[in-house]
This record gives C-alpha cells, sequence and structure tokens, in this order.
C-alpha cells in the first residue's frame, strides 16, 4: 500500500452519519478526501471544515449519485485537484421503510434508484479510475442476515450491492484494486432514528451481545481498514454488527 498521505479518497454521502465519519477517519489517516453529498450542502461544507480544521485535506462536491455524467465530473474533480483517485467508499443510500405489501412503487423505485444505480455507476468509474494500490468499498446491511420486517425493498436494494460488489472484485483480477462491502447494523444516525419510537430502538440495540447500537465512528474503523492497511481482503462482505447475527 502506498503512504496514506499520497492517497486520494472519494466518500459519497459524506455531508454526514457513516459517510462522515468515514470521511473523517481516511482524512486522519492523511488521505485527501472528496466530500460527496446530493441535497446537503451545509452539512458537507461542515465535513469539509471539521477535516481541514484538523489538519486534513478536502473538498466538497454535490452530485446526484445515480447521474453517470454528475459523477463522472465528481471523479474529475478528484483529479483535477488532488491528482487522481485511489479509494472510492459508496455510502450513500436512502431508507424508506414500509411492509412490502404497503410500499407503493414511487418509493422502490427512488430506493433502487439510489441504492442500486447509484453504486453501479460510482463502481464502475471506480474500476475504471481507481490506481493499482486502491481499493473499491461499497455498503450494504446487516438487514441481509437479520431479515427484520420493513426493510424489504431496502434489504433488496443492498442484495444487488453486495453481489455487483463481489462479481467486480473478480473481473478486477491483475489491476491491485480491492472491492468490498461493508455492512454495517444499527448505528446511530438520523437516518436510523427516524420514524422510530424509544422502545423500538432500545430493542434493537439489545439485539447484539454489546447490548448498543454501532457508532459511525465504529463502521468509519473497519471502513478505513479495507481502505487502507487490509489488502488481503478482497472479495468479501464485512459485518460490522456487534455481533449481531
Amino acid at each position: 500500500m502506498s503512504d496514506p498521505s499520497t492517497r486520494i479518497a472519494i466518500v459519497t454521502g459524506a455531508s454526514g452519519g457513516i459517510g462522515r465519519a468515514v470521511a473523517e477517519r481516511l482524512a486522519g489517516a492523511g488521505m485527501s478526501v472528496v466530500v460527496h453529498y446530493s441535497g446537503n450542502a451545509g452539512k458537507a461544507k461542515d465535513t469539509v471544515d471539521a477535516i481541514t480544521a484538523a489538519g486534513g485535506r478536502a473538498t466538497v462536491f454535490g452530485a446526484d449519485v445515480a447521474d453517470e455524467n454528475a459523477m463522472a465530473a465528481l471523479f474529475q474533480h478528484a483529479s483535477d485537484t488532488f491528482g487522481g483517485v485511489d479509494v472510492v467508499v459508496n455510502t450513500a443510500g436512502i431508507m424508506p421503510l414500509a411492509p412490502v405489501a404497503e410500499t407503493d412503487l414511487e418509493t422502490f423505485d427512488r430506493i433502487q434508484r439510489t441504492n442500486v444505480r447509484g453504486t453501479f455507476v460510482v463502481s464502475r468509474l471506480g474500476a475504471r479510475t481507481v490506481r493499482p494500490g486502491g481499493a473499491i468499498i461499497n455498503f450494504s446491511t446487516s438487514v441481509m442476515r437479520l431479515q427484520m420486517p420493513t426493510y424489504g425493498a431496502y434489504a433488496m436494494s443492498k442484495g444487488a450491492v453486495e453481489g455487483l460488489t463481489l462479481i467486480l472484485a473478480r473481473e478486477l483480477r491483475g489491476k491491485d484494486i480491492t472491492v468490498n462491502v461493508v455492512a454495517p447494523g444499527p448505528t446511530a444516525t438520523a437516518l436510523f432514528f427516524e420514524g422510530k419510537p424509544q422502545e423500538v430502538i432500545e430493542h434493537i440495540a439489545g439485539l447484539n451481545p454489546m447490548q448498543r447500537l454501532g457508532t459511525p465512528e465504529d463502521i468509519a474503523e473497519g471502513t478505513a481498514f479495507l481502505a487502507g492497511p487490509g489488502r488481503w481482503v478482497n472479495g468479501q462482505v464485512i459485518y460490522a454488527n456487534g455481533g449481531a447475527a
């Protein structure tokens, strides 16, 4: 692996939650980071400000993760600003919840566009752009093991992400690029807390042997391993869930 201080990372969905924690963790390791956001420029700027205040290097770029032209411009911005792309972490995603029987198709299509098409667009660009010694890291969910009700459309999208990622790892044979999936368990983010009563949150937090929710920093730590020293981990789904399943 090259010196982290020479590596450039793109983190999608980095305006908050897990994405922000990943961006800050990679910057803390010495990487230059492109902080991508879709809808919240102010929070994305906060992420960049936090990184630069800590002595890191970061820039911000807003784009629709499912728009191939906009994302190509994002990758070009990374190259123009920092000199290339070594790490791509695709945390961008949405998670509307409802039982399958009550999920309207407009919501279903929106989930698949962001989570499936968006991951495909970013992964394809990563496969074409990431330099030898680099890493592509996509995000799934531990719901794939937990099979929790109301997560049907979301879990379906993440099953597609896992399939794509594991195949891409094999397609990049000989390129010295690792491709893996991080599958977080329930994590204390605004996305997770939205719409859940306290008793449900407490029940979910108790499902794992650690008896707590994960933190964005927990997930970022595992992601940083795959983005940096974890060169012998390739084509895998890494469950970061405190042992929930």
